[in-house]
């Protein structure tokens, strides 16, 4: 398959876009040269307090102040673990939310249980001791792309980009093909856009 090329993947384990374009990822790493570093970075971070919630509505608001949560768990568990441990309870945070539909409090213990966390860990969730990691890593990724997109962000071969955003999870050689395609227009000097309207909702299969 060639040289293993390293990749960056930011993340907020909330958005349901992102987490189809991790497990597209995960395809990726099964049929091309590619490993990735997982990263964190937040949705709340952005909209409320770099856009200064400039523009959103009520609900998403209040979907914004409880998406601080499950990322301040995340950078809780790596700071407690190592970064190694992202992957992991991205994935156990993610199958509840996204998989399960469960997004409570009872739904984040359980993740951190199933990847052998100690339950303190949960004490992020309404503490600020990890923000300003969560911050550093975030604008990290922003710095990338911009303050004009979201989650996720990709780095590879010097080029950042977000998205790409797809459903259903493509797979196997069918992920692979995705990934070339991104790789070819995102290397080309000075490529910013492929857009259309999303015409249907995220679906996990």
């Amino acid at each position: 398959m060639g040289e293993t090329k390293p990749a960056e993947f930011w993340f907020d384990p909330l958005c349901p876009w992102a987490w189809i374009t991790s497990r597209w990822m995960l395809e990726v790493e099964q049929v091309r040269p590619v490993k990735t570093r997982w990263r964190v970075m937040s949705l709340a971070y952005l909209n409320l307090v770099q856009h200064e919630g400039e523009g959103l509505s009520d609900e998403y608001r209040a979907r914004m102040e409880q998406a601080w949560a499950p990322v301040r768990i995340c950078a809780a568990a790596a700071a407690k673990r190592g970064e190694d441990i992202l992957l992991p309870i991205y994935t156990a945070i993610g199958t509840r939310f996204h998989i399960e539909q469960r997004r409570d409090a009872a739904a984040l213990a359980d993740a951190v249980a199933e990847v052998g966390l100690p339950s303190s860990v949960l004490e992020a969730a309404t503490s600020t001791e990890f923000d300003d990691a969560i911050k550093a890593s975030h604008q990290e990724g922003m710095d990338l792309v911009g303050l004009d997109v979201g989650t996720p962000i990709i780095s590879v071969d010097g080029n950042a980009f977000f998205g790409p955003v797809v459903t259903p999870i493509p797979r196997g050689e069918a992920a692979g093909r995705l990934w070339d395609g991104v790789l070819a227009v995102t290397a080309t000097d000075g490529f910013f856009e492929l857009k259309r309207t999303r015409d249907r909702k995220p679906t996990f299969d």
